[in-house]
């Protein structure tokens, strides 16, 4: 019984592999903003914790190489971080990196594929507050 329950284990552990990570869009974030803020959509609540794949652009980062960036819906001319959060757009995800890697322009489109990580939460080396992460993520360009 035992290597029968292992055994079944390892085929739904192979075939949730193998269905790779859930596309998530940025217009599927949130499905209200209300007096309590901005209140994640329940397939965000669903998928966290679970790989998901988002297409968007590469905000200007900090510096050349980084361990994160923030991905937002449309490119962004300046950087993100030397603007006052009025102009800071709703619709951003912050993506870290599994390791450092050169940035993109930030024109170019990118996929990006991690796990999901939905609430609020302080980077502790730099203080950057996020509400949605994308964490143990790769990137590519086009």
């Amino acid at each position: 019984m035992r290597r029968r329950a292992l055994l079944g284990g390892l085929i739904a552990s192979s075939s949730a592999r193998a269905e790779g990570p859930r596309p998530l869009r940025f217009e599927a974030l949130y499905k209200s903003f209300g007096i309590r803020g901005l209140v994640f959509a329940d397939e965000v609540v669903g998928l966290s914790g679970k790989p998901v794949a988002m297409t968007g652009f590469m905000a200007p980062p900090l510096k050349a190489e980084s361990s994160f960036f923030v991905l937002t819906r449309e490119p962004l001319a300046l950087c993100p971080f030397c603007q006052s959060d009025a102009d800071w757009p709703l619709d951003i995800v912050v993506v870290y990196l599994r390791r450092v890697a050169p940035l993109v322009d930030a024109g170019t489109r990118i996929s990006v594929t991690g796990r999901l990580e939905a609430g609020s939460w302080t980077d502790p080396e730099s203080g950057f507050v996020s509400q949605l992460r994308i964490v143990d993520a790769t990137f590519r360009a086009g």
